[in-house]
């Protein structure tokens, strides 16, 4: 497959008569150190030119007989971009562009709430944006973009992963529904903030889902979030300082044995709910948010009509 940029309307060159993947998966948080051949069979790469900048790469993987796209939020081998500084557009933006309909995406986020412990999965079900500085719509300076949150995440998606949790790992907690805060980062929280997110009913905080998911959303792309619980936010319990080692020891060093089993478990749930969905077609409100204006007229059939590219500045 050819890796050159060729624009937004890019598409992909195939061996096979099948349908490109309509599914994308977007790790966050370790996606660069899965265990080798995770993945399955990498067919191609390529990071795609949008109005906002090249994406991500995006990766044509299959595993056994299943072809899906894969994007790492935050690298390719590693951190290498923290979650304030990804550029979410040019990543949903290029998803469309390729044909994807529905997003699986992961995060690792800390805990707030009390019922939950290192290590578990999540499947978030409502969102608090805390975010300032990150831009956050297609649509600036038009008179389109209304659109409503709820559900905030892809219910037919949501199942999917819980359905296929349930025939999932005895030995991990997958817990269904919960409150994600979205912090703009890249420091941690503080002890104060911390009790203001749960005080305002946050489940868990991190850094990632958003604007990502509103994005997807005004592009009419279904996604759904499943979430690995790394660590303790910080003042939910003593944990002292441990100096050199990750979150400084806002995890205790018997949890990390079980927050690596559940990051390693999030791709096979997410290929096993993206199976099952597969050939569905699509009837959930995430697939029809921009009805109103098509109707009205003030959009057409190409989405990248839609969307404002951002303003240059003037030197």
């Amino acid at each position: 497959m050819d890796d050159r940029p060729r624009g937004a309307g890019i598409v992909l060159k195939r061996r096979t008569k099948l349908p490109p993947p309509a599914v994308l998966l977007l790790g966050g948080s370790g996606a660069y150190s899965l265990p080798e051949g995770a993945l399955g069979s990498r067919l191609g790469t390529r990071r795609v030119r949008t109005p906002y900048g090249f994406s991500n790469p995006v990766h044509l993987h299959e595993r056994e007989g299943y072809r899906y796209f894969f994007l790492s939020r935050h690298g390719e081998h590693g951190y290498d971009r923290t979650a304030p500084h990804v550029n979410y557009r040019a990543n949903i933006f290029a998803a469309k562009a390729l044909g994807v309909e529905r997003i699986i995406a992961w995060s690792g986020p800390g805990i707030v709430s009390k019922r939950m412990r290192p290590g578990d999965l999540v499947l978030p079900d409502d969102l608090l944006d805390f975010t300032r500085n990150r831009p956050s719509t297609f649509f600036e300076g038009r008179g389109i973009g209304f659109i409503r949150q709820f559900p905030v995440f892809c219910g037919t998606v949501r199942k999917s992963l819980l359905d296929a949790g349930k025939r999932g790992a005895d030995d991990l907690r997958l817990l269904d529904g919960g409150t994600y805060a979205c912090t703009e980062g890249p420091r941690l929280e503080t002890p104060a903030e911390v009790r203001f997110l749960a005080r305002a009913g946050a489940d868990m905080v991190g850094m990632t889902l958003c604007p990502e998911t509103f994005l997807a959303r005004e592009l009419e792309i279904c996604y759904a979030p499943v979430a690995y619980l790394t660590n303790y936010a910080e003042g939910l319990r003593p944990m002292p300082y441990r100096r050199g080692v990750l979150f400084e020891g806002m995890l205790e060093e018997a949890g990390e044995g079980r927050v690596e089993r559940a990051k390693n478990a999030i791709l096979p749930l997410a290929l096993a709910a993206a199976r099952a969905l597969a050939g569905k077609e699509r009837s959930c409100p995430c697939a029809v948010s921009m009805e109103r204006y098509r109707r009205g007229g003030l959009i057409g059939s190409d989405f990248r009509t839609w969307v404002s590219p951002p303003e240059r500045k003037r030197g």
